[in-house]
């Protein structure tokens, strides 16, 4: 285990480089004992970054693509802002209480999110945006604006390697860090920083929400992670990119035997102690869900409860009058389902003032029960039964599903659906992403458009060919 660095100074990392604000916020571990002190910055200092971001200059792509390679080598092994990469994933295992395992895994994560940042974001570039021809008119891909505001989450610290994409894509970033856990979100803008990327193309700004509203408004995009209020405020909005609860789903069919499924199903409910936004938090069955209740809850109760910095911890920890809301919360919310697990409790004290969240499985009665949408920060799943005249409508909403069937006509249905985001058949986990395919839709969909380019030598009717072909009847 690493040496205790004391309590870490968080500055807030803006145009002018780091300011350490009057305005402090203590950021405690799981036992309650203070880890680092966040600079929280007032609304004028919002206002005066976002100026100098809109004002800089944007950095060629191969500038760009060299400075996000070097960061991420920086993330993974340098010592900034006074920690080295061993005391930063101790320190965010405690803050978070997310088994230090994961933290390394998320490390390493987003430093090969970094280095191939430029080539993901790519990805999302349509077809058509390449040149035709020499001489010829093109689509050229542009970006939708200049600056960037980023509101970020802090259940996981390799969801950061996400709004990377926009550096790549010429994007400045106002980043404002969770403040739960911070210290990812300050690692990252500081690599950044030492990388090449100017203070004028990425700040960090920690701020109390009405700040952070400011900070949305006064940015020409933003992406903005939250519950479901986050979800309501901006969904209307087409500046805004707002990612919500993933409610992660696996359907199994009366045609597959969910037993040799079990590690699948059983991984996808508890892998990345069950705090990511997929992980699985739903399994619908065709047929009788008692039995696929009752060996997840079989397996899932063989998991130990350990501190977060232990090497063999697989649940996430909370200081204890936390994990006993949450337990309080889940017990409104699971009355009138059949518990397989947790149903006396799901904390489980460490005695040095924090608990385990331990798993839960609960049964339902019906495809359509509410609790089916409901998404908690540790292992819980609500397994539930499903015909086909329940439709698609239990399986919608849903950032990612895993169907264990052969049903190749369900298959087209569930691809064609569009409230379902991503589609795995067969044993793929919920929580696997492949590198290169879109998590929720490329953030270049959001980011990005379609702008024509005609050179002088373009010839004429190639020019005026398409304003021809579009037009319509009677016009």
């Amino acid at each position: 285990m690493p040496a205790s660095p004391g309590v870490v100074h968080l500055d807030a990392l803006g145009p002018g480089g780091p300011y350490r604000a009057q305005a402090r916020e203590v950021v405690t571990d799981v036992t309650g004992r203070p880890v680092a002190e966040l600079s929280m910055v007032p609304r004028l200092y919002v206002r005066r970054a976002l100026t100098a971001l809109k004002r800089a200059r944007t950095l060629s792509a191969d500038e760009r693509t060299a400075a996000l390679a070097e960061a991420g080598r920086l993330f993974a092994t340098a010592t900034l802002g006074g920690l080295s990469v061993e005391a930063y994933e101790h320190a965010v295992a405690r803050v978070s209480g997310l088994p230090v395992t994961m933290v390394r895994e998320a490390t390493a994560t987003t430093a090969a999110g970094m280095a191939g940042a430029y080539g993901s974001a790519g990805q999302a570039r349509p077809r058509g945006s390449r040149d035709t021809s020499h001489g010829a008119g093109r689509a050229v891909w542009i970006r939708r604006a200049d600056v960037l505001a980023v509101v970020t989450a802090g259940n996981h610290p390799g969801i950061h390697v996400q709004w990377v994409e926009a550096l790549a894509l010429g994007y400045r970033l106002a980043v404002r860090p969770s403040r739960r856990e911070p210290l990812t979100a300050h690692r990252l803008v500081t690599a950044l920083h030492e990388a090449g990327f100017g203070t004028d193309h990425v700040v960090l700004l920690p701020t109390d929400h009405g700040v952070a509203d400011d900070l949305v408004d006064g940015a020409d995009l933003a992406m903005v992670y939250g519950g479901e209020d986050v979800i309501a405020k901006y969904r209307a909005d087409a500046t805004v990119l707002p990612h919500g609860p993933g409610r992660a789903k696996i359907l199994v069919t009366a045609d597959t035997d969910a037993t040799g499924h079990l590690d699948t199903i059983v991984d996808s409910i508890s892998r990345q102690a069950g705090a990511a936004c997929v992980n699985a938090t739903a399994v619908f069955v065709e047929g009788d869900p008692a039995p696929v209740a009752e060996a997840i809850a079989g397996r899932l109760a063989a998991l130990p409860s350990l501190p977060p910095q232990d090497d063999r911890a697989v649940l996430p920890v909370r200081q204890v009058d936390a994990a006993r809301t949450l337990d309080k919360y889940l017990r409104s919310e699971a009355a009138g389902a059949r518990a397989w697990l947790g149903g006396e409790t799901v904390v489980d004290e460490l005695g040095d003032g924090s608990a385990a969240l331990r798993p839960a499985v609960f049964q339902l009665d019906r495809a359509d029960a509410p609790q089916t949408r409901l998404e908690m920060p540790f292992p819980c799943v609500w397994v539930a039964p499903w015909t086909r005249a329940d439709g698609l409508a239990p399986l919608r909403d849903t950032v990612v599903l895993t169907a264990l069937t052969s049903d190749g006509e369900l298959v087209e249905e569930l691809l064609d659906e569009p409230a379902i985001r991503s589609l795995h058949v067969g044993d793929h986990p919920t929580h696997v992403l492949v590198p290169g395919l879109p998590h929720d839709g490329y953030l270049g969909e959001f980011l990005m458009r379609g702008k024509t380019f005609t050179p002088p030598s373009a010839p004429a009717a190639a020019a005026t060919a398409p304003a021809t072909a579009t037009a319509g009847p009677g016009r």
